[in-house]
């Protein structure tokens, strides 16, 4: 056996150190919690010098799977992990990597799927995977993830299939165990070989197709090569894990079992809770029932014969599904053991139960019901109920849904705070009022009983958007920090209705609610004087993920508005690099290390990206210029009730991830609108005017004055980072003369 070391750590750490032993080509990835620790640790590893992985944040986890694939087709090895909605959001692409044959490895934390939206474990993400033609190995433990992860890339070269590495979600991704891992990287390289594939698209004496337009029969003969390298993966996986065994001394089967020997009823369960459900197993031995366990360490392909070999002597078995295939009378596992029994013509009784969804604890005196069941079922020879949910609970009879505000409707939505009118010479908007003082008339639509650290911009700018807006408004979160703080069931911080969808897909959501308004009242079918505001409000790198839905709804121009926070990062699932993230700062993936210097590209600009679009009108606003703010707010009311889609951008404070004092967050703010880096102006049909010039009031500042002000960026103040900083200078200046040209041109 080779040498061995024992680390204490989590399944997320051992997946990235696995990865960096391997030194994969490419990883294309995106942040989803659970998941997100992998990108990060190989993050902090490569800011080290310790691996050379080249990795791609990619736009969203449908774009992280076509880089990968991509890169694939180039004959490397590459990596990815993601969770739950980022799986299906990459669903499509599954299909098409193991259509055309290209191995790869994916690590996914199973997480539970939205909606509603919950960030826990279970399974209801990976069992969504088991028709894409990937192998999918399910590791119950820290261990098993490093193990499996060194394991799979070998299977999934052996027979040209990408390969999935499944494991619970917080369980086993961020449970910390003692495990061994090998010490030197060299007798990883050795165990899993050298990868050589027969055709590859960096091959310049042959050329080739890859993923040609097929019709049948040659596309039923494909899909017969993909079952027979599945088939093929069966005697693989055996093989490599006996290699691994006599490498490590840890040796794995397809399936394993506990007291399954004499057992007349047992349990089969998937994952962490298996190691729970063996000492539920030893409480009832001790008062004399013959109950066992067993669970499968793949769940492609299928060892339905090795699962058949292991419970054929049982009289009942209760299968514990951690998802539901609903309308199927079980989860899929029931269903996939089921028929594998029926095909050996098994006299087994077989129950479902539904269990630990969204994360709920398993703990042994469940494994002691569930096992209590099955033997009962043992006993009496039928069982009584063959499916149903464990853990539930009846909702309460008769329950009436309680108010704590008083809608913010009709004249209590109309203060009179601000008016808009058309000049007749400039043909542009004009705001009567906005005045600070007199905004507070308005009452708050988002109040108190949010959990927002203190200091966060997020509640700041959306009501200092909501000052602004006269009338009845319908706002839309995506996924972000705004949304998880303001809104868990059953309550919620808002005034008004409030809708959530995910990060890709709020502004095609709101385009549809929009439209849905307008037609209604076209129809007559709304109560006279019925009017609203649609407002999507987005940040925590919704505009990197949600980018394309939004230009989308920007080039339908629905009458709506869209403010972004930017707070420069996915705060959400801890500050990763989003593109709005400043050049050079440091993040949980742009480390800042002897190998690596922050994020390596300058931040995104989404005003003029959707000023692009032509639509209406496009402002940029800050909290420490709150007139202006208001009176854009006002502006883009206006605009969107009348002409269309209306885009404004505020500069979003996170003292947590930008390390700052959140006393101070307004300071911080006036200084990167005063160092131009988020410069105040607005779009008005294409004309632009700034609305706020620090270098005529003597304010203007250097953009290294601002970085000092925030942990994220101060390291960019030492000598060493000079360079940096002077191209971020030179880029904040580009834009701000583009910007002072294009104020002074209507042409431009």
């Amino acid at each position: 056996m080779v040498e061995q070391k024992v680390v204490f750590e989590s399944g997320n750490e051992l997946a990235s150190y696995a990865a960096k032993q391997i030194n994969y080509h490419v990883m294309g990835y995106y942040p989803i919690t659970p998941s997100t620790e992998i990108a990060e640790y190989l993050d902090l590893m490569k800011s080290e010098g310790e691996h050379d992985i080249v990795m791609i944040p990619a736009d969203g986890e449908h774009g992280a799977a076509g880089i990968c694939y991509g890169a694939s087709t180039g004959g490397g090895r590459v990596f990815n992990a993601t969770s739950a909605n980022g799986l299906l959001f990459s669903l499509e692409q599954l299909p098409v990597q193991s259509g055309t044959r290209f191995p790869m490895v994916l690590n996914i934390a199973c997480r539970t799927v939205s909606g509603p939206l919950s960030i826990k474990g279970d399974h209801s993400d990976i069992m969504y995977a088991l028709n894409t033609g990937w192998i999918i190995l399910f590791a119950k433990d820290p261990q098993r993830v490093y193990d499996y992860n060194i394991c799979g890339i070998k299977i999934a070269e052996k027979v040209k299939l990408p390969i999935i590495i499944a494991f619970d979600g917080f369980f086993t991704s961020h449970q910390k165990r003692r495990a061994q891992i090998i010490a030197d990287d060299k007798d990883v390289h050795d165990f899993i070989g050298e990868l050589k594939l027969e055709y590859h698209t960096l091959d310049k004496e042959n050329p080739i197709i890859v993923g040609c337009y097929m019709n049948e029969p040659d596309l039923l003969n494909n899909k017969y090569q993909l079952h027979l390298a599945m088939e093929e993966a069966r005697n693989v996986i055996a093989e490599v894990f006996r290699e691994y065994g006599e490498l490590t001394g840890r040796s794995y089967n397809m399936v394993e079992g506990y007291k399954m020997e004499d057992a007349e009823a047992a349990l089969f369960i998937l994952g962490s809770s298996y190691d729970t459900a063996r000492m539920a197993v030893d409480k009832l031995r001790e008062e004399g029932k013959k109950v066992g366990v067993f669970t499968s360490s793949v769940l492609r392909p299928f060892p339905k014969r090795e699962l058949y070999e292991i419970c054929k002597n049982v009289k009942s078995i209760i299968v514990a599904d951690r998802q539901d295939s609903y309308g199927a009378g079980g989860g899929n596992m029931t269903l996939e053991l089921k028929a594998a029994l029926q095909d050996y013509k098994a006299n087994i009784e077989v129950a479902s139960l539904v269990y630990g969804l969204s994360g709920r604890d398993f703990y042994i005196e469940d494994g002691i019901e569930m096992l209590n069941r099955a033997y009962e079922t043992a006993q009496k020879g039928k069982v009584e109920k063959r499916f149903d949910y464990f853990g539930h609970y009846k909702g309460e009879s008769g329950y009436k849904i309680q108010r704590y505000f008083d809608p913010i409707i009709g004249e209590k939505a109309r203060p009179g705070i601000t008016s808009v009118e058309i000049d007749e010479e400039s043909g542009k908007m004009k705001v009567k009022g906005g005045i600070v003082k007199d905004s507070t008339k308005m009452p708050k639509r988002w109040t108190a009983g949010h959990g927002a650290c203190p200091g966060c911009g997020i509640p700041v700018n959306v009501n200092m958007l909501l000052r602004g807006i006269e009338g009845e408004v319908v706002l839309l979160f995506q996924t972000g920090c705004g949304f998880v703080v303001s809104s868990p069931y059953p309550k919620s911080a808002f005034r008004v209705t409030f809708i959530h969808n995910l990060f890709q897909n709020g502004a095609a959501t709101l385009s549809g609610l929009t439209e849905m308004f307008y037609e209604k009242k076209r129809r007559g079918e709304l109560p006279q004087g019925d009017d609203f505001t649609f407002i999507m409000v987005t940040g925590d790198g919704g505009l990197d993920i949600g980018m394309g839905p939004a230009i989308g709804a920007a080039l339908r121009n629905h009458r709506m508005i869209i403010m972004e926070y930017d707070n420069g990062g996915y705060m959400n699932t801890g500050y990763q690099l989003s593109y709005t993230t400043p050049k050079g700062a440091k993040s949980s993936t742009s480390h800042v290390g002897p190998a690596q210097k922050g994020k390596a590209t300058f931040h995104k600009d989404t005003p003029q990206i959707f000023a692009a679009t032509n639509i209406p009108y496009v402002a940029t606003v800050a909290e420490s210029n709150p007139t202006d703010f208001i009176k854009k707010a006002a502006k883009a009311q206006k605009y969107a009730n009348k002409y269309g889609l209306a885009f404004i951008k505020a500069l979003s404070a996170c003292p947590l991830n930008w390390n700052d004092n959140p006393r101070y967050e307004r300071s911080v703010i006036d200084a990167g609108v005063n160092c131009c880096y988020h410069p105040l102006y607005e779009i008005e049909e294409g004309i632009t005017t700034i609305t706020y010039n620090p270098e005529e009031r003597n304010k203007k500042i250097p953009v290294a004055d601002w970085f000092k002000m925030m942990g994220r960026t101060k390291h960019l103040t030492k000598p060493e980072y000079s360079e940096i900083v002077e191209s971020i200078q030179k880029e904040v200046d580009r834009r701000w003369e583009r910007l002072k040209a294009r104020h002074e041109s209507p042409f431009l």
